[in-house]
């Protein structure tokens, strides 16, 4: 897969699944979530873990998750877990893993060390190279700090995402409600340096930017408030623990219909203008509206993230007769 088309996977809303729990784990592939990621980290008590990998390992190869991007989380560098986690999911299952998500990433180093040891077991297992992309979470000060170096770290790297309850522990914010305002902050949101940070990051050098959980599970508009905030800033997809979440997600994260729409129409009105036929225009109007070329890349990001999700057009713009 290229790197232009992993860009484009839809991660609206990205389900976490305990890979401890073979029931879970049966039940997510029925579920409409654009990514699974199937977890050997903060999910799975200790001596579950060497379980939990091979539950993984036959849980992929057993398919039926569809167009879902299909990520491991492992442990974290810190822990003695990492190496076993990647050596067995990968040499298990690495023909049916799109991803390996690595959790309180604080350098680019332990970006890289992950990358040499995918490249070495794709090379012993006859896997393409480099195909297994890296998804890396921000969970402290220190990987914030470095979270540009992180996400360039690796022609791997994916995406970046934000783990907001560690992150909130690490700088000692005055909260025990992982996603929301600490008490007394009544001045903006909390969490904007941090969602900008790491939304710059992804930008600068072409990965997705995903939000982490909401752990008040079964309180809906307060996850439906959490996830506008960072998809009205630009993140691609937010994590989802409950399946009450996944259809919020999906909707939060698509464009409305009207401006998928709308954007198609002004990438089709502008490729006509600037055409022979259209009078080599640089710019026109559409309706109202003058577009040029700055509209247009506009136009290409919402465009992008309708097809992704697979949206339909329900209107089409048609070059003027006269």
């Amino acid at each position: 897969m290229s790197a232009e088309s992993k860009a484009l996977r839809s991660r609206r809303s990205c389900l976490a699944v305990p890979g401890s729990n073979p029931r879970f784990l049966e039940k997510a592939k029925g579920l409409p979530a654009d990514q699974v990621f199937l977890d050997i980290e903060d999910a799975v008590a200790p001596l579950a873990k060497p379980d939990a990998r091979k539950n993984i390992v036959a849980a992929l190869n057993e398919g039926g998750w569809g167009d879902k991007v299909r990520v491991v989380r492992v442990n974290d560098w810190t822990t003695q877990w990492t190496y076993r986690d990647v050596i067995e999911v990968v040499e298990g299952a690495g023909a049916n893993l799109d991803c390996i998500m690595l959790p309180k990433v604080q350098t680019p180093e332990q970006v890289v060390a992950l990358d040499v040891l995918l490249t070495q077991i794709e090379k012993t297992m006859g896997y393409e190279v480099g195909r297994i992309g890296i998804e890396a979470q921000i969970e402290n000060a220190l990987g914030l700090t470095n979270v540009n170096a992180i996400a360039a770290a690796s022609p791997r790297v994916e995406t970046i995402i934000f783990g907001p309850a560690d992150f909130m522990a690490s700088i000692n914010m005055k909260s025990l409600v992982v996603g929301e305002q600490p008490s007394g902050y009544d001045v903006g949101d909390a969490y904007h340096h941090i969602l900008m940070s790491i939304l710059m990051a992804a930008r600068a050098y072409d990965k997705q930017a995903i939000d982490g959980p909401y752990l008040q599970i079964r309180d809906t508009e307060g996850y439906r408030r959490v996830a506008s905030r960072s998809a009205a800033l630009g993140f691609d997809g937010k994590w989802v623990l409950h399946p009450g979440q996944v259809d919020v997600a999906n909707e939060v994260f698509s464009p409305r219909q009207e401006d998928y729409d709308h954007a198609e129409n002004i990438l089709d009105a502008y490729d006509w203008f600037t055409s022979e036929a259209g009078g080599k225009k640089g710019s026109a109007m559409l309706g109202d509206e003058m577009i040029d070329e700055a509209s247009r890349k506009m136009a290409l990001v919402i465009s992008a993230k309708g097809r992704a999700a697979g949206m339909q057009r329900t209107t089409t713009w048609e070059p003027p007769t006269e």
